[in-house]
């Protein structure tokens, strides 16, 4: 970083001191849009895979000095179903899912656009759960006509999340006085600087309240859905299960692997070699139907990712620390 540092100036020096002109020449290449390849299969038709993968939120994630960050899940789900939605050949979709779960709006927009997609293609849609389909991840694949999961995959999870931090000891203790001046009594409602009456926390409860409804409304709502609304309430505490326990709830269709989707989805589309195919960004490269996703969340993902740490956001997640 020094010796970079150092090379800009002495540049900057010459500019002002000769005259040089500088050549601009970019550090970073240009996104480019989405590529097709192609990972199994020789026959006409096209079995897309789409990815959810990792945290699930509405903002890039990553990026550095010499590095751009990465599209958004929201974004970039938008941005693989328009793309299929152009090509006549896809004739189906497998979600591909490690996620532990997100945003809830996030969630409920991916959930949607899915929906929507569905609707305008009238296409099958496949949920496949790989090691982690919990929460948010869950919320998204009941948008599939079936839900798979890996046998030692991780589920459910239903509920909703509100994380916040009260540092108003902490302040106190190192002689740090904070000071809000707001138009009404609730306008810092959930501030970390102090402690919430029991009113601001019956009023956010209502709002939490109504998100875990609606998860249960989707849940409820799946295709593959045998289970009365009671026997989801009991289930909906945000417990974890297993895919063996998350098929005896009748929250998933069957355990399988990702290769027992694919065969089901070339059954349903009639082309038994039918080709299976996920978008990628030129400049990376993806060599099978395990690439990328077959990975576990990292930590920072297990943990909501570092831009859900913060006060304020509600959460379809499974946070287990």
């Amino acid at each position: 970083m020094r010796m970079i540092i150092a090379f800009l100036l002495g540049c900057l020096g010459m500019f002002l001191t000769t005259g040089c002109a500088f050549v601009s020449v970019p550090l970073m290449s240009a996104p480019q849009p989405l590529a097709e390849q192609v990972l199994e299969g020789e026959g006409t038709k096209k079995i897309l895979i789409v990815d959810i993968s990792g945290a699930i939120g509405d903002q890039a994630k990553g990026g550095g000095l010499l590095s751009r960050g990465t599209p958004s899940t929201v974004s970039l789900v938008r941005e693989v179903l328009l793309k299929a939605e152009r090509d006549p050949k896809v004739a189906g979709l497998i979600l591909r899912i490690n996620s532990p779960g997100g945003t809830v709006t996030a969630s409920d927009i991916i959930r949607h656009d899915l929906l929507a997609f569905r609707e305008r293609r009238n296409l099958p849609l496949s949920a496949c759960i790989m090691g982690i389909g919990a929460s948010g991840g869950y919320y998204v694949a009941t948008a599939a006509d079936e839900i798979t999961a890996h046998p030692t995959a991780l589920t459910g999870s239903i509920g909703v999340l509100l994380m916040t931090f009260n540092v108003e000891g902490l302040l106190g203790k190192v002689g740090v006085e904070e000071k809000t001046i707001k138009s009404g009594g609730k306008k810092d409602l959930l501030s970390p600087f102090r402690r919430a009456t029991p009113e601001e926390e019956r009023l956010v409860q209502g709002v939490i309240d109504q998100f875990h409804g609606r998860f249960v409304d989707v849940v409820q709502a799946r295709p593959g859905n045998r289970l009365s609304r009671q026997d989801l309430l009991t289930l909906a505490d945000g417990r974890i299960f297993s895919a063996a326990d998350a098929l005896a709830a009748g929250l998933i269709d069957r355990i399988g692997y990702l290769d027992d989707v694919i065969a089901s989805l070339r059954d349903r589309i009639g082309d038994p070699d039918a080709r299976v195919v996920t978008y990628f960004r030129p400049g990376s490269y993806q060599g099978s139907i395990y690439a990328e996703s077959a990975a576990e969340p990292s930590m920072t993902d297990l943990l909501g990712g570092f831009d859900m740490t913060g006060s304020g956001q509600f959460m379809y997640l499974w946070r287990p620390w």
